[in-house]
């Protein structure tokens, strides 16, 4: 345990400046390896031109400037825990001094990935709010006593509490008034997998296929129905020729969703492993991650919006996922916080209850966007239809592919504008949109900073209007609007969220 790692004083006297963990530099060895990528058109010149003894020397002379560099990095780094601030200084050459007092630090995370978990160091990431990646800052790795100390320093002086958190303890301080909310085990994880089917994996494994074929010990290709057919030989069934065709076709088929279905899985047990999610005195903490275990805290306050998505199929299932839209990024990768990756609404309730929003059942008075917002569709299919009828005219069979594609277009379209419904339901909003992939916004009043009432050639005639809505940190997923709607009913709730507001 380093001193970073035993405690945080309170006063600015009792400090010193620290550094970080030692281990950084084992991190920075563990990081050659990809840097090390840069460095093979230097050796394929080398190898090329015949000078073949430089390499090793060429190799050497990188990992020793690399390790260089990063021992000077990390002798110029520090960083000193203050009263109520955060001072670090950074830089070799030029240098940089930064003051991040406790009063602006929205959010504390903490991120560890599989060497850092292994060496017991984390990375420490603290969001100002002021925008953009480039104004919040990092500790990179100090010991993982030593990050949950310095984020319980920095939520006790924030809920004006002046008690230091200690390395004996240093989340005991508020144990007491942690509650468990929502936890997914690995069997949840297993069936989340199963209905996070995505074949996004098969272009990287039919690549990879193809560009590794004369490496492979063996000559067969499961995306290759010529495969398929040559193994049914090779078992007798060439008399069959309907055979052929079966096993082909069923081959085929199981690979795609045996590849589907293992990289779903994959993807949740990595990302979701050992999810908790914790209520805390004022944040929701969320804990998970196989390789890369991420702690990230979302202050309640700070929630804009809650989104819900789930599927077609998993719907049926009463499958349901919860997003949190908050002015606190998610790790710096994601805009909103996914706080129930795989729940039901027994489970999602009580958590929208913690942060003050509700969810509507059916019988909340939904109404219904005009069917114009099935516009858009309606043109792409007159197009695919059109360039298939010239594809066909010219003497081009797979031109049929066109207009059967136009249909299905102008079809799901139509039957999608169904689907854009909203409701008020007097303090907040909720905004639906889709059928394949369901997804129900609920906005409160309070969060909404501005209201746009937008209107083009398509609906001023039709007497209707689109409202979209400004919401502080922004979804990644859409704008939140309310499309193509009768004018005078927009500007009404336009009104009545403004006087709303004007009241608080």
């Amino acid at each position: 345990m380093t001193e970073a790692a035993t405690a945080f004083p309170r006063t600015r006297e009792a400090t010193e400046w620290q550094r970080l963990h030692p281990a950084t530099l084992a991190l920075a060895i563990a990081g050659l390896g990809p840097k090390s990528l840069n460095l093979l058109p230097a050796v394929a010149a080398l190898g090329f031109t015949g000078n073949w003894r430089w390499i090793v020397p060429a190799v050497l002379a990188f990992l020793l400037i690399s390790l260089t560099a990063a021992w000077f990095q990390w002798l110029r780094f520090r960083f000193l825990v203050g009263d109520d601030e955060v001072l670090i200084e950074s830089g070799v050459f030029a240098r940089q001094h930064r003051t991040i007092p406790f009063d602006r630090i929205q959010d504390v995370s903490i991120e560890q990935g599989l060497v850092a978990r292994a060496l017991g160091i984390a990375k420490v990431g603290f969001e100002t709010g002021a925008g953009g990646q480039e104004n919040d800052a990092h500790l990179d790795s100090i010991g993982l006593d030593a990050a949950q100390a310095l984020r319980a320093t920095i939520r006790a002086h924030r809920s004006g509490t002046v008690a230091a958190a200690t390395d004996a303890a240093p989340e005991s301080a508020v144990a007491d008034e942690d509650r468990l909310l929502f936890t997914m085990g690995p069997w949840r994880l297993l069936i989340a997998g199963l209905f996070n089917f995505s074949l996004a994996a098969l272009a990287v494994v039919g690549a990879a296929m193809q560009f590794f074929d004369g490496l492979l010990p063996f000559d067969f290709n499961i995306f290759n129905p010529m495969d398929w057919i040559e193994l049914a030989e090779d078992y007798g069934l060439d008399q069959w020729l309907l055979a052929h065709r079966w096993v082909a076709g069923i081959g085929a088929a199981a690979s795609l969703l045996l590849i589907g279905f293992a990289s779903g899985i994959a993807t949740m047990m990595f990302a979701n492993w050992n999810f908790r999610l914790t209520r805390e005195p004022r944040t929701l903490r969320r804990t998970r991650g196989l390789t890369t275990r991420t702690d990230v805290a979302l202050p309640i306050r700070r929630v804009q919006a809650a989104i819900l998505i789930t599927g077609w199929f998993r719907r049926r299932f009463g499958w349901h996922e919860l997003r949190l839209q908050s002015l606190a990024s998610d790790g710096e990768k994601e805009r909103d916080h996914q706080i129930v990756p795989f729940g039901r609404f027994a489970e999602i309730d009580p958590i929208l209850a913690e942060v003050g929003i509700a969810r509507p059942d059916e019988a909340a008075g939904w109404h219904q966007s005009h069917g114009v917002v099935a516009l858009g569709g309606l043109i792409g299919a007159l197009f695919a239809a059109i360039g298939g009828l010239v594809a066909t005219a010219l003497g081009q069979p797979l031109g049929a592919l066109g207009i059967v594609a136009g249909a299905l277009i102008a079809a799901a379209s139509l039957f999608g504008a169904r689907f854009h419904r909203w409701a008020d339901l007097g303090d907040q909003l909720a905004i639906r949109r889709g059928w394949w992939k369901p997804r129900t916004t609920l906005l409160p009043h309070a969060s909404v900073q501005s209201i746009d009432l937008k209107t083009d050639f398509i609906q001023r005639p039709l007497g209707l209007a689109t409202l979209v809505f400004g919401v502080p940190g922004g979804s990644a997923l859409a704008a939140h609007e309310i499309p193509a709607i009768p004018v005078m009913t927009a500007r009404k709730l336009r009104a009545r969220i403004l006087a709303a507001r004007s009241r608080r």
